[in-house]
């Protein structure tokens, strides 16, 4: 199968023909038709993440079909369309696992570091954690659910019962949560790069009540704020924003260092807070809220062949909303 693969953090993805792997008992072995980019494939290219299993191939908002199923697998068969999450593996037996919180286990693997993911024509993945995907629903609009969507809706909920809701990098999830929140009748304040016009007007045509660079402050105070900019000082400018016993979630798995602040800045009960990975129950609940929304995912695609093109126009962010590898016929 041709894949895309990184041999060393700091280089660009070599497209190879590798062989197709084999599902164990436990896995099931994916045609890939779609997989997105999300900016964590370009902290773990630029070695920011240690440690990733290179050689590599990148890649955790995969969709697929099955083509063949492990023989401990049940529910499953060929043909099904199913979407594989950046948290690929769990124990099951650590103190984690036995307490609801999957999504810290000691022992987790992560599709596209230790697992190679869908930056490829095939790939296996554990069957535990492939989501059921609508025949009906498009594959390049389902494959950013699968990370910038799970991720977005897990710090969302850590938001609580917030209404007025701020979001620093306008990327794909944002864009996503933006309209998971208005659809529960929450207000979007979008904080975009200094000047980014064009991105601050994306987000007011998606519904947003404000947008502006992530320099400024709102109009009015913020119950909660989501982070989803690798940048560290957006902490502090977030605390600034949000109201007495407000929060703020860092959703990003890498960020910058935060540079120190006045502890007046935390006072009145403000917190800070960050999100994981997923859990299994983030993924169920929220692949069945997506077509209740329902969300429309603006999508830029490439072909498998020009995946560091794609991570090079994401890096710069040369589109709006998400991008995807199309690799095969849907």
């Amino acid at each position: 199968m041709r894949a895309m693969v990184l041999h060393t953090a700091g280089k660009p993805l070599e497209l190879q023909d590798i062989p197709i792997p084999n599902p164990d008992k436990n896995q099931l072995l994916l045609k890939v038709q779609t997989c997105g980019l999300c900016r964590t494939d370009l902290h773990i290219m630029d070695g920011e993440l240690d440690n990733p299993n290179l050689p590599l191939v990148l890649g955790h908002q995969i969709v697929g079909t099955i083509e063949e199923v492990g023989e401990n697998v049940a529910g499953l068969k060929k043909g099904d369309k199913v979407g594989v999450p950046w948290l690929g593996y769990t124990c099951g037996n650590c103190e984690f696992c036995h307490n609801d919180q999957e999504n810290l286990c000691d022992n987790a693997q992560f599709t596209g570091y230790d697992i190679n993911g869908g930056f490829a024509e095939y790939a296996v993945a554990d069957a535990r954690f492939c989501f059921p995907i609508p025949e009906n629903y498009p594959a390049v609009q389902a494959a950013p659910l699968l990370c910038a969507g799970l991720i977005g809706y897990r710090a969302l909920r850590k938001t609580n019962n917030a209404q007025r809701l701020g979001f620093y990098g306008f990327g794909s999830a944002a864009h996503i949560l933006t309209q998971v929140a208005l659809h529960q009748n929450k207000e979007v304040y979008a904080f975009t790069r200094p000047g980014d016009t064009k991105t601050q007007q994306f987000a007011q045509n998606l519904g947003a009540t404000w947008a502006g660079g992530s320099e400024t402050l709102p109009p009015q105070h913020l119950d909660a704020a989501i982070i989803f900019a690798p940048v560290g000082p957006l902490v502090p400018q977030a605390l600034k924003a949000v109201k007495k016993g407000g929060s703020v979630v860092c959703a990003g798995i890498h960020m910058s260092d935060i540079p120190s602040f006045p502890y007046n800045d935390l006072w009145e009960e403000r917190s800070i807070e960050s999100i994981a990975n997923l859990t299994r129950r983030d993924g169920t609940e929220f692949m069945q809220l997506a077509p209740e929304v329902p969300i429309e995912s603006q999508v830029t695609t490439y072909p498998l062949t020009d995946a560091n093109q794609a991570l090079d126009d994401l890096r710069a962010g040369n589109f709006e909303g998400s991008a995807v590898l199309s690799i095969s016929d849907e």
